[in-house]
C-alpha cells in the first residue's frame, strides 16, 4: 500500500543538470524544493579512484542498469522493436548528476538559426525546400530571448573558452567566465590548416577549468589536469562542471533542500486539469510512497520525462498516422560518420593526455553559415579536431583493410596509437513524422511498466550531410601536412550499436501552438499549468552541437517561470 507523505510546495523528478540548476534557483528565492533521484547520492570522495576504465568506461559504473529498465527500438513501424540489452548507441546515466557527471564538457551555445529554423529557411530558400515529412519547426523562442540565461549557466559553471568568437556564431553580452583551454600540437595543426583553407576555428568552450574558478554563488572549483578521464568518468578535482560540485551545495546548503535518493518516480498524479503530485517506489525497500505537490517539475533524460507523462496519461500522445498529438513528436538524435584520419608516420603525439573539451573546431558548414541551395539537405555540422584522452582499453587506432584481429591488428593498434589524428563532423538531426517516441506495448521493466519505445532511422537528409561534411574533413586533414588520409563519408541504417552519441533530443518538444508541442517558451506544460518540464526533450531538433548548453539556458529560464508561476498562476504566455 502507498505511503501519502505530506504536500509539499515543489517536488522536483530528477536531480542532473536542470534539477540541480531549477533547485539552487528555487531555494536561494526562498522556495522549499523536495528532490526526487531515482539512483544513489554522489559527492566527489566517490571519484577520488575514478581512474579504472574497465569499471568505469568498459563496464558502464556510472550508468543505468538495464536489466532493470531499457529502451525498445525500431527503424520504421513495420517491424518489432527489441529491448536494449547492453549498452551500444548512447548511455544513459543513473545517481545523483545523472548525464551531467559522465559528460565531456563541450560546451556551444545553439545557433540562432536553430530557433527560428522553420521560419529561416523558408525565407532564404523557399518552402520547398523542407522536405514533406521533415517536422522542424520554429521553438517558440529566439536566441536573442535566451541569451541571458546562457550567461547565467556559464558564469555558474565557470566556462572557459576564447574571449572572441567568428561571427557565425551568435552574439555573447558577456566573455566566458575562464579563458580557454591549452592548444595541444594537434590542435594547432587543425587550427593552421583550417585558417589556411579560410576558415574560421576556435578553441572549443569547455566545462574543465582552464585555472582556478569561484562562480558567483561562491562555490570554488579547481583547474583541469588534463588526465583524460572526463567521458564516462566523475572529475575528482571538481574541474569538469557537474550538478554534484556547483548547483547542488547551493541548494543542500541553503536549507531548503530535501533530497530523496533511491526515488523511482513512476507517475504524476493529476485530476486531468493540474498535477496534484507524484508517485515513486523507494528502489532499496520496493515501498511505494504518494508525493502531493502544488507544483510539479520533470527534470530527467529524454526518455524519462516522455515515459512518465505518457505513463500518467498526461498530455495527448502523438499519432504519426495523424499527425496529431504532440507527446513522443519530434525524437530526434545525432548525425555523425563524417570523418577523415591524418596519419603522421614521422611524428608521434601525446593523446593519452587531455580533456573532455579540448580541442578546436569550426561552423562554416554548420546551420545555414553557407549556401544549401544545391544540396539535398539544411543545416549541417561543427567540424572539430579534439583530444579528450584515449585510454588503452578502448583505444585501438587502425586503418581500412587491417585484419580486425590477431597479430597484425595488434601491431597495428600499438603502431597507429599516437600516429593518427581524427578531424570529425557532429551533424545536426531533423525531425521527421514517422521518427517518434511511445510506450512499447509488449515489453516492461522491473516493476512492470511499459518501456519506452523509440522508432529512428537515418534517412537521405542524413546521409546527403555527411557525404558533404566529410569531404570538409578530409580538405582540412589533407592540409594538416600528415604521410596519408583517410576518409569515412557514410552512413546506413541506424542501429543501437555501437556507440555513437547520448545527445537524444525531443518529445516534450516546446512551442507556441498547444496541438503540437508539449510545452511554452517557459517550459510550462499546456496542458497542466502546475507542470514544468525541462531538459533535451524540450527541443524541436537536434543541432550540430552538443546540447548541454542548451538545456542548462532553458532551465535558468524554466526557474524564472516557475518563480512567475508562483506568484501569478495561470498560462505564462
Amino acid at each position: 500500500m502507498a505511503n501519502t507523505l505530506p504536500k509539499v510546495p515543489i517536488v522536483i523528478v530528477g536531480m542532473g543538470w536542470v534539477g540541480g540548476i531549477i533547485a539552487a534557483e528555487l531555494t536561494k528565492a526562498g522556495h522549499n524544493v523536495v528532490g526526487l533521484e531515482r539512483g544513489k547520492s554522489r559527492s566527489t570522495q566517490d571519484y577520488y579512484h575514478v581512474h579504472d576504465e574497465l569499471r568505469y568506461a568498459s563496464r558502464y559504473e556510472l550508468m543505468q542498469d538495464l536489466s532493470k529498465e531499457t529502451v525498445t527500438f525500431r527503424n520504421t513501424e513495420k517491424v518489432r522493436a527489441l529491448p536494449m540489452r547492453s549498452y551500444g548507441s548512447f548511455l544513459l546515466g543513473d545517481g545523483l548528476g545523472g548525464a551531467g557527471v559522465h559528460w565531456n564538457g563541450q560546451y556551444y551555445r545553439f545557433l540562432p538559426y536553430d530557433f527560428e529554423i522553420h521560419s529561416k529557411t523558408i525565407e532564404r530558400y523557399g518552402k520547398n525546400k523542407i522536405p514533406k515529412e521533415m517536422s522542424i519547426r520554429d521553438w517558440g523562442i529566439t536566441y536573442d530571448e535566451l541569451e541571458s540565461y546562457f550567461v547565467k549557466y556559464e558564469q555558474m559553471s565557470g566556462i572557459s573558452g576564447p574571449s572572441e568568437l567568428p561571427d557565425n556564431i551568435g552574439k555573447m553580452s558577456i566573455p566566458y567566465a575562464t579563458p580557454p583551454m591549452k592548444m595541444s600540437p594537434g590542435m594547432k595543426l587543425f587550427t593552421d590548416a583550417s585558417s589556411k583553407l579560410g576558415y574560421h576555428p576556435y578553441i572549443i568552450p569547455s566545462a574543465n577549468l582552464s585555472q582556478d574558478y569561484t562562480n558567483p554563488d561562491g562555490i570554488e572549483r579547481a583547474s583541469c589536469q588534463y588526465c583524460g578521464y572526463c567521458e564516462r568518468f566523475g572529475c575528482e578535482y571538481g574541474a569538469k562542471a557537474d550538478p554534484v560540485v556547483t548547483v547542488l551545495p547551493v541548494a543542500q546548503k541553503s536549507g531548503k533542500f530535501e533530497l530523496r535518493t533511491h526515488a523511482n518516480v513512476t507517475g504524476i498524479l493529476h485530476d486531468g486539469k493540474k498535477a496534484t503530485g507524484v508517485k515513486y517506489v523507494n528502489t532499496l525497500t520496493g515501498q511505494e510512497s504518494v508525493q502531493p505537490a502544488d507544483i510539479v517539475i520533470l527534470a530527467g533524460y529524454v526518455f524519462t520525462n516522455v515515459r512518465l507523462l505518457l505513463l500518467s496519461k498526461l498530455g495527448k500522445p502523438y499519432d504519426p498516422t495523424t499527425d496529431t498529438g504532440a507527446v513522443g513528436r519530434n525524437y530526434a538524435y545525432q548525425v555523425n560518420g563524417a570523418s577523415s584520419v591524418a596519419v603522421y608516420e614521422d611524428r608521434e603525439f601525446n593523446l593519452a593526455m587531455g580533456a573532455g573539451a579540448l580541442g578546436s573546431s569550426l561552423d562554416d558548414f554548420n546551420g545555414d553559415n553557407f549556401d544549401h541551395s544545391d544540396l539535398k539537405f539544411i543545416h549541417g555540422a561543427n567540424i572539430r579536431f579534439t583530444q579528450t584522452g584515449l585510454r588503452p582499453i578502448q583505444y585501438q587506432p587502425v586503418l581500412a583493410g587491417t585484419p580486425k584481429w590477431g597479430k597484425d591488428f595488434k601491431q597495428a593498434t600499438i603502431h597507429n596509437a599516437n600516429r593518427i589524428l581524427a578531424v570529425s563532423g557532429q551533424g545536426a538531426s531533423m525531425p521527421n513524422r514517422y521518427h517518434y517516441l511511445d510506450l512499447d506495448p509488449e515489453y516492461k521493466d522491473s516493476l512492470g511498466l511499459p518501456l519506452i519505445r523509440m522508432t529512428f532511422d537515418f534517412l537521405d537528409q542524413d546521409r546527403e550531410l555527411v557525404k558533404f561534411i566529410a569531404q570538409k574533413t578530409k580538405e582540412i586533414a589533407d592540409q594538416m601536412g600528415a604521410t596519408k588520409t583517410e576518409i569515412h563519408d557514410t552512413i546506413r541504417q541506424y542501429n543501437i550499436v555501437p556507440y555513437q552519441s547520448t545527445h537524444n533530443t525531443g518529445g516534450t518538444i516546446m512551442g507556441s501552438d498547444p496541438n503540437t508541442s508539449v510545452v511554452n517558451n517557459y517550459l510550462q506544460m499546456w496542458d497542466a499549468e502546475n507542470v514544468f518540464i525541462c531538459g533535451a526533450s524540450n527541443f524541436c531538433h537536434n543541432s550540430g552541437y552538443n546540447p548541454t548548453a542548451t538545456v542548462g539556458a532553458l532551465a535558468y529560464r524554466a526557474a524564472e517561470g516557475i518563480e512567475k508561476y508562483m506568484k501569478k498562476g495561470g498560462s505564462l504566455v
